[in-house]
Order: structure tokens, then sequence, then C-alpha cells
């Protein structure tokens, strides 16, 4: 009778043992992945400074893009603005010349084709009807040109108030220096002799 009572706790007892080493990985294992989903559905908490700064440069450009030099004036860079106008006004100078010259020599052109042998403006009597075609074609492609040129600097404008406002977040403080400086170096010629070059050495501070 005793020993089948010890049988019956033995048994007990393996049975116990079985099924508490079936559940001890089972948990670890769903404690590892609570904390793995914790960890990736941790939000980046950012402040309200950090999220301007984060928007000057998408700012800087939509306001260059709606007026140039607006962006400039966001960024506190009115130097600048001058610049752009003058730039814009030069090649505006540079389009109505050629497009001026363009029409004129259309002009004669076109006269010269509906009235052989004759000239419509005698200061051009000298000039053979294929030099007229062209000097008309030649003002024509810097007059296109001329309007490439304006639409290239007005997204000059656009990408440099976005630079220029994405560097705002950059130190530029006067602790930051680059030095040149001279220095000599000693490069093996043999196996133990050693032979000095001068050379110079560039020294970033931060």
């Amino acid at each position: 009778m005793k020993s089948k009572i010890y049988l019956g706790l033995l048994f007990l007892c393996c049975l116990t043992q079985l099924n508490v080493m079936s559940q001890v990985p089972g948990s670890s294992k769903t404690k590892i992945d609570s904390a793995k989903t914790t960890s990736k559905e941790a939000p980046v908490l950012k402040d309200s400074a950090r999220i301007a700064i984060e928007a000057m440069p998408r700012r800087a450009a939509m306001k260059s893009l709606m007026l140039p030099g607006l962006g400039q004036i966001y960024n506190k860079r009115w130097w600048k603005v001058p610049l752009v106008y003058g730039g814009f006004i030069g090649i505006g100078l540079v389009f109505e010349f050629n497009h001026r010259n363009y029409q004129i020599f259309l002009k004669e052109a076109q006269f010269r084709e509906l009235n052989p042998q004759k000239t419509q403006n005698p200061l051009y009597a000298g000039y053979t009807n294929e030099g007229i075609i062209q000097i008309k074609d030649a003002y024509r492609r810097d007059r296109d040109l001329s309007v490439l040129a304006g639409l290239g600097f007005y997204a000059i404008t656009i990408i440099d108030a976005y630079v220029d406002a994405k560097f705002f977040r950059f130190d530029i403080s006067d602790e930051l220096s680059l030095k040149v400086q001279p220095s000599v170096d000693q490069f093996p010629v043999h196996a133990a002799v050693f032979s000095p070059v001068v050379g110079l050495k560039l020294k970033l501070s931060l």
C-alpha cells in the first residue's frame, strides 16, 4: 500500500515539473515580444522649437516661390534682395535687346522675301539675304536663352532660400576653425633610416 502511495506521489511530481518546464519558455517569449512591441510603438517626441526650425526650409522655399526675394527676407538676409532683383533686371534687359533686334531683322527678311532686290532699311543694304536670316536667327536664339536663364535664376533663388534656412541649425560660432600650418614628418628611406619631409598640415578645431 505504501509503495502505491509513493508511486502516485512520484508521478504527480513528474507531471508538475513537466508542466512548469513547458510554461516557462512561453512566458519569457511573451515578455520579449511585448518588450519589442512597446519599443517599436514608442513615439518620438519633438518640442515646438525643433518643429519650427525643421519647418523653416520649406517655408522659405515656398515664400521665394511665391515672390522672388521673399524667402531671403524670411531668412533675414536682406542684403540678398537687391542681388535677386538686380539679376532679374539684367536678364530682362538682355531679353528686351535680343527681342527688339530680332523683330527688326525679321521685318527686313520678310520685306526682302516679298520684294526681291530691294532693301527696307538702308543701313542693311550691304547685307545679303542669307546674312539677314542668320542674324535674325542668332537674336532669336539669344532671346530664348535669356528666357531659360531667367527660369534658372528663379530656381536658384528658391534653392538659395531653402539652403540658407537649412544651415540655420548649424553652429557657425568662433569656436569652429580650420588652420593650415607647416609640419615636418619622418618617412622611412631604409630599414632604420628616416628622412624628414616638409609639408602642410590641416587642423580642424570643433
